[in-house]
């Protein structure tokens, strides 16, 4: 059986990464104004987080269509049987039950969709691991099973520098940007039943940092071999301080740098940062 695997841009998987394991990726648009632009197609990261700066206005997010992503299992079903389709939470977005919807009328191939319940490398994580276990041949419900596995695991926490951008985007409780931003917090947020929510309200940026950090290292500790991202919307001085402070200390871990590209930078603004690890 042949299966593909398939994700949305938003998993911000490397060029490099996409070709080595034939990863597919439906885009995310971002909008300035009246223009629209997919999400690294259109438009690349660095441009993105330059046009905000320029722009008088904050930047809209749109999922890709059902028409789309139809297209997408048309053109997957002329070279594969079946198709894992792994996207960001369904909590922030309406691309996983887009997908859902249209898997269900794609013809000739199986469609398997699951919800990372995250973003970002986290939900990178386990499009990285589908691609493997594709390419050894395993079947469908064997890597639905690891996927699933891999949810037992698997941890994110970030921090963002201003809270209104997720407030704007209908994607944090407003009373709780509002008092963040009274009283310069800078909250640990992380996902809880697929929403975005504070999980510590913490006085300052290093704190907030070191914080994370001493929550992967309790991880570590165990000696289990852990996998981890270093993610950074436009700061990567701040990912390698952060990947390089863990990397001499603890050799189970097997570490990365990756970025907030333009559809999750616009909820988090620049200057966010996120670390997110799961056990090998």
């Amino acid at each position: 059986m042949k299966v593909a695997v398939m994700t949305d841009s938003t998993a911000y998987i490397s060029d490099p990464q996409k070709d080595q394991h034939n990863i597919h990726v439906v885009p995310l648009s971002v909008m300035f104004e009246n223009t629209t632009y997919r999400e690294s197609i259109d438009i690349t990261t660095k441009e993105f987080y330059q046009k905000v700066k320029e722009s008088e206005s904050l930047p809209k997010t749109s999922q890709p269509s059902i028409g789309a992503i139809a297209d997408k299992f048309e053109e997957l079903a002329k070279d594969y049987d079946a198709v894992i389709a792994i996207h960001l939470s369904s909590g922030i977005s309406g691309t996983y039950q887009t997908v859902v919807s249209g898997g269900e009328m794609a013809e000739g191939i199986e469609v398997y969709p699951f919800d990372s319940e995250l973003s970002a490398m986290a939900q990178g994580f386990y499009v990285l691991e589908a691609a493997e276990m594709a390419e050894a041949g395993k079947e469908p419900n064997e890597i639905i099973n690891r996927l699933e596995e891999i949810k037992q695991s698997i941890r994110a926490y970030f921090m963002v520098d201003d809270l209104s951008h997720l407030q704007r985007g209908g994607r944090l409780n407003g009373a709780q940007a509002i008092v963040g931003s009274l009283l310069q917090v800078k909250p640990v947020l992380h996902f809880v039943d697929k929403k975005i929510v504070p999980f510590e309200k913490i006085r300052t940026r290093k704190k907030a940092l070191n914080r994370i950090i001493g929550m992967l290292e309790d991880d570590a500790k165990q000696g289990k071999n852990l996998k981890v991202a270093f993610i950074h919307a436009n700061d990567v001085q701040t990912a390698i301080d952060l990947k390089n402070s863990v990397d001499s200390m603890y050799p189970n871990i097997d570490s990365s740098i990756s970025h907030f590209g333009p559809v999750i930078g616009t909820h988090l603004g620049e200057g966010a940062v996120g670390v997110s690890w799961y056990k090998k």
